[in-house]
């Protein structure tokens, strides 16, 4: 079958825009071939700097040929709906209708017969409009005919398209169509320097050969190989080895056509500045790698650019410049270290006084305060020292003033601790200035050091209640205060850290601290999940207990909960296990919740555990009709002298048994055990279920027997609600 080749030529297309725009490309196109009724075999896209290609093989020549059957309005009904069936069927009169019975009276049917076109008009009709249509994020005109109506917008200047169609054994045509007066056609062009010639081109395997003698390498991940393998091959080869940045690497493969690297040198002395700053410097600025030596792990003063040409002197003036330039940038950097090392980082606390964090939560100033009292709070909690927790939360921010900071961002906290140790602080202390932002994904490393986690908790602590307080929740795929990063980074640092804390104190710690610090607009907020958790106030004596009430009448356990699932999700665990031990409420000790679980989870592996769930969903399942039928519930223990049948007393028997054992079990955190217990019910459950009619014709037993299921139901509870468990 024929085969699709299709080309947008352009000036060069920013790098960060080229990987998602040949998937929109790919994506675009056999979607719309799909909707064509033209199945194909494969597509791939590709992006360099200045083009946007894609390949679809496997393409039929010829649309099918369809045939469709049109209902249409009753026979006799209204000559209006009669005359717009015909026009919408293309029939002349309604005697070319067929007339098809149904049980509400006879209607016109038409059959609709359509003649496939040739694939290349199809193209030809839906590549202009995909063109046209395309999803930049940024797009711009340009020339006489952009002041025309409806002239195209593109990333760039476009300035060819090459489509072709047709079988491998045959020359293809060109798929004829044109875009403001770019006519597509079989020219293509090399790289812009080294072979900026027209290029004919016929089908894929044709295009990228010549490509690549044009000096263009088609593919974006042959681009990367290359750049690393050969960056990693001259790095060796001067006795270093290469820094690796994937990052980087995306974007520097995103910037050449024909990657050429090459190394230069900067003069030590700028080795002085923390490696971390060196990188960011070379990195941002220039695009380039860094290399170190691997006998010391440190920086050494070389770097590594990829150009995208064969320069006649071997690259000695692009290596020339790039020093040039970096030399300068490294100079800058030197100073605004220097510079940083003068002042102490609590002497530029008091401008964050100024500085407003969120015009609903106060200044930098006040929130680091907060931060500063409640990680004093939770430091016995997690085994740190009082006093190094209070004063690593009050240096913490402080390097986010710093000229450093302000040129790299990304450097936040990590050039806190360098300066805080070269202030002589306590090694944990400093430490804790770039830890307690951490983790900050899924792949970043989880603070271990006790004052670390004090103060990242209290960070993310102080996070989610202000943000919940004034009701700027995730919403969506939207979060732009991070605080689904901030619920999973919490929950990463307790589990890791085996760490027992109950959540909903800690939270309620952080609500006292904002009522305390008089901000209006959380204690408004605060005060309203009080009111809805609980109206009697007056009855309830303990501040804590009122807050932490209303934390989970605000949604925000059930948004610890929601995280937790993806926490565990990722490691394997079910959805529907930690909603039944959350169900059980008070369940604010997450590394209790884990295990519980954990041990859920293994239970219910097992055929005791299997044929349990199974005899506890019946008992609600009849439990649930009956109630509704009754109108009420069956709560209160059953009468034993009603019990007629020894299945009926067996089960009793075996529920105050496991009630017993598996409480125990669960005040002693024995959660294997707890289930072990619960398993004792299983043969008793099934004999009752097997000899007893719970529905019996005597009211009184019908409702003993019920209040008996509801005991297996209260039972089970004392490990998991067996009711949210799926299967």
């Amino acid at each position: 079958m024929p085969d699709l080749l299709l080309e947008l030529f352009s000036e060069e297309i920013p790098a960060r825009m080229q990987a998602k725009a040949a998937d929109d490309l790919r994506r675009m196109v056999t979607d719309r071939l799909v909707a064509e009724g033209l199945v194909y075999e494969g597509a791939k896209a590709f992006a360099t700097p200045r083009r946007l290609a894609l390949t679809v093989h496997g393409v039929p020549a010829r649309q099918p040929d369809l045939k469709e059957e049109r209902r249409g309005p009753r026979v006799g009904g209204p000559d209006a709906a009669i005359q717009g069936f015909l026009k919408a069927t293309g029939l002349s009169s309604i005697s070319e209708a067929k007339i098809q019975p149904d049980k509400k009276g006879d209607f016109y049917i038409a059959l609709i017969e359509k003649t496939g076109r040739a694939t290349i008009d199809v193209l030809a009709e839906v590549l202009p409009v995909i063109v046209r249509t395309f999803p930049w994020p940024k797009s711009m005109r340009w020339g006489a005919r952009s002041a025309k109506p409806g002239s195209l917008n593109w990333v760039r200047p476009l300035h060819a398209i090459t489509a072709t169609f047709g079988l491998e054994t045959e020359e293809p045509d060109v798929v004829k169509f044109a875009i403001d007066g770019i006519e597509a056609g079989q020219t293509t062009y090399g790289h812009r320097f080294m072979a900026p010639a027209a290029i004919n081109v016929r089908r894929f395997e044709d295009y990228e050969a010549k490509l690549l003698d044009a000096k263009v390498v088609l593919d974006a991940e042959r681009r990367k190989d290359t750049i690393l393998t050969d960056a990693k091959q001259l790095a060796f080869a001067q006795g270093f080895e290469l820094v690796e940045d994937q990052g980087l690497l995306d974007e520097v493969a995103g910037l050449v056509e024909w990657p050429v690297v090459l190394m230069g040198s900067f003069d030590k002395e700028f080795l002085s500045t923390p490696d971390e700053v060196i990188r960011a410097t070379i990195r941002n600025n220039q695009k380039c790698f860094v290399v170190r030596d691997s006998r010391t792990g440190k920086l050494a003063n070389k770097f590594i650019v990829t150009a995208n040409i064969e320069a006649a002197d071997g690259g000695k003036t692009i290596i020339a410049g790039n020093e040039r330039v970096i030399r300068a940038r490294l100079s800058d950097a030197k100073f605004f270290y220097e510079t940083d090392l003068k002042t102490k980082l609590e002497d530029r606390l008091p401008k964050f006084d100024s500085i407003v964090f969120h015009e609903k939560l106060g200044t930098q100033g006040e929130r680091i305060k907060r931060i500063e009292r409640l990680a004093t709070e939770l430091a016995p909690l997690v085994g740190a020292d009082v006093e190094k927790a209070r004063r690593a939360a009050h240096l913490a921010k402080a390097d986010l003033l710093t000229e450093v900071v302000g040129e790299f961002p990304e450097l936040q906290g990590l050039m806190g601790k360098y300066y805080a140790l070269a202030q002589g602080e306590d090694a944990s202390v400093a430490a804790s200035c770039e830890e307690h932002y951490k983790p900050q994904g899924p792949a970043d490393r989880v603070p271990t050091d006790p004052v670390s986690v004090a103060v990242a908790l209290a960070d993310k602590i102080d996070t989610l209640v202000g943000f919940w307080a004034i009701d700027e929740k995730p919403t969506g795929s939207k979060d732009p205060y991070a605080l689904r990063r901030a619920a999973l980074g919490m929950i990463r640092i307790l589990i890791s850290s085996e760490l027992r804390i109950h959540l909903w104190d800690a939270f309620s710690r952080a609500t006292v601290i904002y009522r305390q610090s008089g901000n209006a607009n959380v204690t408004a907020g605060i005060d309203a999940w009080i009111k809805k958790a609980d109206e009697a106030r007056e009855s309830v004596r303990d501040t804590l207990e009122r807050v932490s009430k209303g934390l989970g009448a605000s949604g925000l356990q059930d948004f610890f909960a929601d995280r937790l699932k993806v926490q565990l999700r990722e490691q394997g665990a079910r959805h529907d296990l930690v909603d039944a031990v959350f169900s059980l409420g008070g369940q604010d000790d997450l590394l209790l919740v884990v295990r519980r679980v954990e041990a859920l989870g293994q239970f219910l592996d097992s055929d005791d555990g299997k044929n349990l769930l199974a005899g506890t969903k019946r008992a609600n399942n009849i439990l649930a009709i009956e109630e509704k039928r009754d109108k009420r519930t069956f709560d209160g223990a059953p009468n034993p002298a009603l019990y007629s049948l020894p299945e009926e007393k067996a089960l009793a028997d075996a529920i105050d048994l496991a009630k017993v054992e598996a409480s125990v079990a669960v005040m002693n955190e024995d959660f294997a055990s707890a289930m072990s217990f619960m398993a004792m019910l299983r043969p008793a459950v099934d004999a009752f279920f097997d000899h007893v009619k719970v529905n019996d014709d005597d009211p009184k037993v019908r409702e003993n027997r019920l209040k008996l299921l509801n005991e297996i139901r209260s039972a089970t509870r004392a490990v998991a609600d067996f009711s949210k468990i799926e299967g």
